[in-house]
């Protein structure tokens, strides 16, 4: 499905006016955080009925890492109120609760929705993101969790049909979550470049989206309207990227480094990419790629002209050098810390990247990833394990 993209470029939300009315929505579930009143979209549907007779039903009864039973809230909620519509507006937990809910609407609320098969709905389901980075809204993975343990959820059907870029959603980012996002977003661009997954589409997109990002990096930094908006497009991208291709070891890597160290998703994932991207310049020999080696170093020639560079070894030194700009500083590792992280990688998260790793490549890698000589010292507090 193609999804319709809508730029916010009135004052008035007009274009959300005309998508609701299109829809002849009557009753809208408006899934977004507490922050949303600190947003010009909070004003926008707190005016909604008043002006043209839709009524919006707010829920935000869900956490960062969202549990099922929020999701299982939400449904209830949902048919409670006779909703038409779903709104998810947020980052990657809104987006997640939200697609959860619209998937699992018209199934059996008796069992577990985890346990039944997902039957495609017709529910109308707009996403506004208001970070630029997982690029949620263009893709068909959610994450929730149950009794502590992480459940992914997939189908196609939860991808929104329509996504509207509000530049000014933006705007109250602190530094370092925008810094996370997007390098959570060219991470994605990047992984998805080089996956065994990717496609000639999913490769256009991962182009595109490494391209988009590297031209609005400084005006998105400097938190400009330009800025922000580009970055929202060049995350939307790479999340069409992702769909397609997924990611690969950079992710299945930087999930133990969030928990072990409380740094942002983005932030471990680039540190992770940052080695890998060069292990795989330098180790070309060990490819799995079906498609062979000769495939794999001309996708790498590829990512490293989407970085504006001759050889891959020149876009390593761009990649480093971006993150070195960005002042994304190392965590102190314990010596338990490795025999935690060399474990803690999901073989199966692991089938999508075209350089063999063992549990020894990998623990190598960590070492190298937290290397303490790469960067000034700096003590993280942990985060709960």
């Amino acid at each position: 499905m193609e999804e319709q993209r809508l730029d916010h470029t009135s004052q008035d939300y007009r274009e959300l006016d005309d998508y609701f009315r299109k829809n002849q929505c009557q009753r809208i579930l408006l899934v977004a955080g507490k922050s949303l009143s600190l947003l010009n979209l909070g004003s926008y549907f707190e005016s909604l009925e008043q002006r043209t007779g839709i009524r919006v039903v707010r829920f935000d009864n869900f956490k960062p890492n969202p549990d099922y039973s929020s999701v299982v809230d939400g449904v209830a909620c949902y048919q409670r109120e006779g909703c038409d519509q779903i709104v998810a507006v947020g980052g990657g937990s809104a987006m997640d609760v939200a697609k959860c809910i619209k998937l699992f609407s018209n199934m059996d609320s008796s069992q577990s929705y985890l346990e039944q098969e997902i039957v495609p709905n017709e529910i109308h389901f707009m996403a506004i993101p208001t970070t630029a980075g997982t690029g949620s809204e263009a893709t068909r993975f959610a994450v929730i969790y149950k009794d502590g343990i992480k459940q992914s959820v997939t189908h196609d059907s939860c991808i929104p049909e329509a996504v509207f870029f509000d530049a000014s959603a933006l705007k109250t980012l602190p530094d370092y979550h925008r810094k996370a996002t997007m390098m959570d977003a060219l991470c994605h661009g990047i992984e998805s470049y080089w996956s065994i997954r990717s496609t000639k589409e999913s490769r256009e997109y991962s182009q595109k989206a490494i391209r988009e990002i590297l031209e609005e990096k400084d005006s998105y930094l400097d938190n400009t309207d330009s800025g922000n908006a580009g970055m929202l497009r060049a995350a939307n991208h790479a999340g069409r990227a992702i769909n397609l291709a997924q990611t690969t070891a950079g992710h299945a890597m930087s999930y133990k480094l969030t928990g072990l160290y409380g740094i942002a998703h983005g932030h471990a994932a680039a540190l992770c990419v940052s080695e890998l991207f060069s292990d795989m310049v330098q180790n070309p020999d060990r490819c799995v790629d079906e498609r062979g080696r000769e495939h794999l170093e001309k996708i790498l020639l590829e990512i490293a002209g989407a970085f504006g560079c001759d050889r891959p070894e020149e876009a390593v030194k761009k990649w480093n050098q971006i993150l070195k700009e960005l002042s994304l500083e190392i965590p102190v590792a314990s010596k338990k810390d490795y025999e935690i992280l060399k474990k803690s990688v999901n073989p199966e998260r692991l089938k999508n990247h075209p350089v063999s790793l063992n549990e020894e490549r990998i623990d190598r890698l960590y070492h190298r990833i937290l290397d303490q000589k790469k960067t000034k010292h700096i003590e993280i507090e942990r985060g709960e394990e």
